[in-house]
């Protein structure tokens, strides 16, 4: 077997609600995560600001 291409190292930290924040190894931004749509109204929450869920970036690294 072959050695790995990559090792992901990320810290999540969780804000209010739904809200956390990804810190990405060599990123110095954090990717936001949280709740819109259908996704928010199952949760049934109600952040102040709408945000892209995890199945976004899963559905959006797929297509790419």
């Amino acid at each position: 077997m072959s050695n790995p291409i990559e090792i992901a190292n990320i810290r999540i930290e969780q804000d209010e609600g739904k809200n956390r924040r990804a810190y990405i190894a060599n990123f110095e931004e954090p990717v936001q995560y949280g709740v819109h749509g259908g996704v928010k109204e199952f949760y049934k929450a109600s952040p102040e600001v709408e945000q892209p869920s995890t199945l976004d970036h899963i559905v959006a690294a797929a297509g790419g």
